[in-house]
């Protein structure tokens, strides 16, 4: 590992003898930033009444603040959630949906989320109309093409990835949430691996709404996330919990008095975020722009070699990714189980064996699969030609 690589990756916890390759699925959080957050957690332990009843809401609001500034946004639309996945299924829980309602989904989105859609379908009688995305793609046109053919006068709500899990692509959002807009139908951007990744503008992008998380490329603890709400639409939406806040917003907004307190839990994630913002916006000299821009530069090189080693022509144009991106794989063993919460064999070889982690997600069905490489900061070109060795050697 080079001296400049090598000094980044000492930010972080990871295993010194694995290659890190999955920052995607559950991120990684800079020591600097646990010292914070265990810092705080003692400050919670020692007094928890004071900490939670007199002292949490203005290093809540703040944190709101440091998180709405770096997403271009006012901080009274804004919300914390503990992941994308529960700001979605907040907004589905919050909307009432009729028998031939048509809820559109598309076939690169996270499972987890299509299956809050599904759930919600079946309890009020809509339908769930998929989008198929091509992939290969030629281009974001492409993307936003297939989308809008789905799009029927029945359509209430479209639920689109910023950033497709499985195959890595960023979709063009702000293209996809106006023309939706332009007939009528809302969108509720899943922005999962956005934040931190891409530059953003909340205000701008002018979706109803919005969430995504911060434990991933901003890398903060896990169970920090957010939850935009255009202003237009707040008046129904409540949290997946609902607790204090429903009956009296106590001099808030409701808003916030809902969504700030759902029940006893930990809130030293949502505390850390500004942490988070500060040290990897540190780490070089040109600031976050120059850590996206890094990280995106790094996966495309990664990308180019794991291609070449794999025999197969990159999916998507480079324009396309961020500090993600996916290859196919030949087909799986059959009768191979994977699921979202599981690992196909090759991909425990590749750790086993090789000390390399990264995904293999199954796309669009097992047995046909993906390899999704990620980049950041603590990555260097070395790990994608010891993935590409690997992957020769498991593969034949």
């Amino acid at each position: 590992m080079s001296p400049a690589a090598a000094d980044l990756r000492s930010r972080w916890s990871l295993d010194p003898e694995v290659v890190f390759l999955n920052h995607g699925s559950f991120g990684a959080c800079p020591r600097a930033v646990l010292a914070v957050q265990d810092e705080l957690r003692l400050r919670m332990e020692r007094e928890p009444v004071r900490f939670f009843l007199r002292d949490l809401q203005g290093p809540l609001d703040a944190a709101r603040e440091a998180v709405a500034a770096f997403v271009g946004a006012d901080p009274l639309d804004l919300v914390f959630v503990r992941n994308a996945t529960e700001g979605v299924s907040g907004i589905l829980r919050s909307l009432e949906f009729s028998a031939g309602d048509e809820l559109l989904i598309t076939d690169h989105g996270y499972n987890a989320c299509n299956n809050a859609a599904r759930y919600v379908a079946l309890r009020t009688g809509a339908r769930v109309v998929t989008a198929a995305l091509p992939f290969p793609i030629a281009g974001p046109e492409a993307a936003l093409a297939a989308i809008l053919a789905a799009v029927t006068p029945r359509t209430r709500l479209a639920i689109v990835d910023h950033v497709t899990s499985p195959t890595g692509l960023v979709l063009p959002i702000a293209a996809i949430v106006a023309a939706l807009r332009e007939r009528g139908v809302d969108c509720l951007v899943d922005g999962a691996h956005a934040p931190g990744m891409v530059p953003l503008d909340l205000n701008a992008l002018g979706a109803a709404y919005y969430t995504g998380n911060l434990h991933k490329w901003v890398c903060a603890p896990k169970g920090a996330a957010i939850l935009h709400v255009r202003r237009d639409r707040q008046g129904p939406i409540h949290p997946a919990v609902i607790s204090h806040g429903f009956s009296g917003p106590c001099g808030r907004s409701r808003l916030h008095a809902e969504f700030d307190w759902t029940g006893t839990a930990d809130p030293t994630p949502w505390l850390c975020v500004p942490a988070a913002l500060r040290e990897l916006g540190s780490l070089l000299p040109g600031g976050w722009p120059e850590v996206q821009a890094k990280n995106h530069a790094l996966v495309c090189a990664g990308r180019e070699i794991v291609a070449a080693a794999l025999g197969v022509a990159p999916p998507a144009p480079a324009a396309m990714l961020g500090s993600l991106a996916s290859l196919p794989l030949p087909p799986g063993p059959e009768g191979q189980t994977v699921t979202p919460l599981t690992s196909d064999a090759l991909q425990d070889a590749l750790l086993l064996r090789h000390n390399i982690e990264v995904p293999l997600p199954p796309w669009p069905a097992p047995p046909r699969r993906l390899i999704r490489i990620s980049a950041q900061l603590y990555n260097e070109v070395a790990h994608y030609e010891a993935l590409a060795r690997a992957l020769r050697a498991e593969l034949g």
